[in-house]
């Protein structure tokens, strides 16, 4: 990626004759994740997302009151990836265009994501302490969006990625939205505001990451000045932006007032935050029903049960599941809640030893593998004209290609588990 003189980015136009497929990592209600090797640059592997053009199209033309939204998202997904200088967040590595397919390359985390770690975990849950060094980061990812304008709206542990470095990487921004801020102005809305407390500069890391300690450096932090979108207030709330009415999300994770339909602004983030949380402690999100409707219905009426003594995080889970949004935590409150006491926010980034340090990818194993139609994967998963996605199981069994990527990891002292395999082709 090229900067010109303006400051202007020049993406790489990929070529499928230029990329090494090594496997199928996934798939989405809209395409399908490869992980492919570059010829060029010492052979970097990078996540290519690939996405059926007929499919796209059938879908325009099956609703003749459609906006080319479907479209419309692909190219604001690749927009949202161009502006990112965070290290939370993935840079676009060049985009692909045939006559079947588009899509565009990413950075690849070999960690795969936060659902495939927790299952590892011989009760499927994290500690407290893994949480907190999550959930800051998660934190600092959502705060960071926010002051780009942009609200994410699919928050989920699919789509929270850990990178070689252990760190965290958010991705899939095809839900996610613009909004326009308005002057910023402060929610008048408890009694009895949430206390804070004072904030101490330290020279060293908060006892929450005591346990990480070794000499793998993350990458450093990228501070967003020149970026070429509009900011907004990091603490944007209802009354300081405009709301999207936008019906997206994961039902798992929707927020109430996205299901209401009365609008909706950077704080259903917050929410999804809550059950992410929620899900990291007891392994199980907290209002899932029978189907859509029972979902839906809980997410509405039922408080979450926060199971067990009372804690700092589940008092931080139950202020972010609140349902009314004007009452929810804000990101301001978050970051001074109890539960994060001791973490110092400006150096989260610069730890070096992040709970799990995911195995770096072995790709010369996979010489012997056929190679893969790119083209040819994604139309039989997504078949034109068939509303069903094929079988992703039989696929696998045509296409073993991620065998030679090992993913067993190193876990920190006191966090090691029974390695469990991960899935080879994850359905997201």
């Amino acid at each position: 990626m090229n900067v010109d003189g303006a400051g202007h980015q020049h993406i790489q136009t990929l070529e499928l004759r230029q990329l090494k497929v090594v496997s199928a990592l996934g798939r989405g209600a809209k395409g399908v994740v490869f992980l492919v090797q570059t010829e060029s640059s010492g052979g970097n592997l990078l996540a290519l997302k690939a996405i059926l053009k007929a499919k796209i199209e059938k879908s325009k033309a099956s609703d003749h009151n459609s906006d080319g939204s479907e479209y419309r998202r692909v190219c604001f997904e690749q927009e949202v990836l161009q502006c990112f200088q965070h290290p939370l967040f993935p840079k676009l590595r060049g985009i692909l265009s045939t006559e079947k397919i588009i899509g565009y390359a990413i950075d690849y985390c070999p960690g795969r994501d936060l659902n495939s770690l927790r299952k590892k975990q011989t009760e499927k849950m994290f500690s407290d302490d893994i949480i907190r060094f999550y959930g800051a980061e998660m934190v600092l990812a959502l705060e960071y969006l926010h002051s780009l304008g942009i609200v994410y709206r699919d928050l989920k542990p699919e789509n929270i990625m850990i990178q070689e470095n252990g760190h965290l990487m958010l991705v899939d921004f095809d839900l996610s939205t613009k909004l326009s801020p308005k002057t910023p102005e402060i929610r008048v809305r408890r009694v009895k505001p949430a206390t804070k407390p004072e904030p101490v500069k330290r020279k060293r890391f908060g006892p929450f990451v005591r346990f990480c300690n070794s000499g793998i450096s993350p990458e450093e932090s990228v501070h967003p000045e020149d970026l070429e979108v509009n900011s907004v207030s990091g603490d944007s709330d209802s009354d300081s932006a405009s709301k999207s009415n936008s019906f997206v999300g994961t039902e798992e994770y929707v927020a109430p007032e996205i299901i209401l339909g009365n609008g909706h602004d950077f704080s259903v983030d917050w929410w999804c935050l809550g059950i992410v949380l929620y899900e990291m402690l007891y392994g199980a999100t907290p209002f899932r029903g029978e189907n859509r409707k029972e979902t839906f219905y809980r997410v509405l009426t039922k408080k979450p049960e926060l199971v067990g003594e009372p804690t700092q995080l589940r008092d931080l889970i139950g202020k972010l599941l609140e349902k009314d949004p004007m009452q929810r935590i804000t990101a301001e409150e978050i970051k001074g809640h109890d539960f994060f006491r001791g973490v110092d926010w400006d150096l989260i980034m610069q730890i070096p030893r992040p709970p799990f340090i995911p195995d770096g990818p072995a790709v010369e194993d996979t010489k012997g593998n056929n190679e893969i139609d790119v083209e040819a994967f994604v139309q039989d998963i997504f078949k034109v004209g068939n509303n069903e996605k094929v079988d992703a199981d039989r696929e696998l069994k045509n296409n073993k290609n991620n065998e030679g990527v090992p993913n067993n990891g190193m876990w920190v002292e006191g966090l090691n588990q029974p390695a469990a395999q991960t899935e080879d082709f994850l359905i997201f």
